[in-house]
């Protein structure tokens, strides 16, 4: 699967939070709300973070050298974990700090009607980048819910976009709650406490992504489904008469390493097991694309046979 689908959501992602973050700030110097300066930031942060994600990806498409034989591929997954601890740190965290200086030193909201345009139309431009995520992740996700998705997912970005949208529309609920309530009661404590509750909404994504990407950093094997393929594909494969055992990891969204052991049968000569190996890596790719890299052993079956097959025999 190509990561084009991951470069257009981050750019939609992008192009949105980059204005959005524009029309938030300018939303703050004239109301002085709380929760709208939180929101700008959090803009910020998304708007570095897909940079973030975009430059992960260029430094993924360098060629391997010999420090690196498998090639960057991993630098998709420690970007993106990057792009997590940056809306923890910088985003959650000035939130929270935000709300709670603002609940001991409240400040009056002036022209809140200004304040509750802009969130209405960052909400409407933050849905259009959340459309694209959503119409580019869906080839990906196949029939499994959403939440599956995302907790299975090799692909970094698409996840990373995913939540960061939905926490941006959530966030943008919690803004205009939040100024709605200081409007409507006179009292601005209210603008404060949607401040700390972006600040937990961010501090919440931020970790669940942070583990996420730290399991793909360190090294994820295949999905159940592409396990059984691939047996089934070495299984299949004539002069295979067993598969002794497998080991997987994903090098990159879009290249896997399959290691595994099998054994042949035991008249085959050497360019009868050469042709059997070429033809199990053959039903490999067929059967898993991103199966790649594909190292085969083979050896003899060694498995006992049972005491009554013996007897008969």
């Amino acid at each position: 699967m190509s990561s084009s689908g991951s470069t257009k959501a981050i750019i939609a992602a992008l192009a949105a939070n980059g204005g959005i973050a524009v029309a938030k700030f300018t939303g703050y110097l004239i109301t002085g709300s709380a929760a709208m300066l939180a929101e700008a930031v959090h803009s910020v942060v998304d708007t570095s973070n897909q940079a973030l994600l975009l430059f992960g990806q260029h430094a993924a498409a360098k060629a391997p050298d010999a420090l690196h034989p498998f090639g960057h591929g991993r630098s998709r997954y420690f970007w993106s974990f990057v792009v997590a601890l940056v809306l923890f740190t910088m985003g959650s965290m000035f939130a929270l700090y935000e709300g709670y200086e603002k609940i001991r030193h409240p400040v009056e909201l002036t022209s809140p009607e200004v304040a509750i345009v802009i969130l209405v139309v960052a909400i409407a431009l933050e849905s259009f980048s959340f459309r694209t995520a959503l119409k580019e992740s869906r080839p990906l996700k196949g029939p499994g819910s959403w939440w599956r998705f995302v907790r299975t997912s090799r692909n970094p970005e698409l996840p990373v976009v995913l939540l960061e949208d939905a926490a941006a529309l959530i966030g943008l609920m919690l803004a205009l709650t939040g100024v709605g309530l200081t409007v409507l009661t006179g009292n601005p404590v209210w603008d404060s406490v949607g401040t700390i509750a972006i600040g937990l909404l961010l501090g919440a994504v931020a970790v669940f992504l942070m583990i996420e990407m730290h399991s793909l950093l360190i090294g994820e094997g295949a999905t159940v489904a592409e396990d059984r393929e691939i047996r089934g594909a070495l299984e299949r494969t004539e002069h295979v008469t067993r598969l002794i055992h497998i080991r997987t990891q994903y090098l990159g969204p879009e290249e896997m390493l399959v290691g595994a052991k099998i054994a042949l049968a035991p008249e085959l000569d050497l360019p009868g097991v050469a042709a059997t190996i070429d033809a199990a890596e053959a039903n490999i790719r067929a059967a898993v694309p991103t199966a790649r890299v594909i190292y085969l052993e083979p050896d003899l079956d060694r498995t006992p046979v049972p005491d009554s097959v013996e007897q008969k025999g």
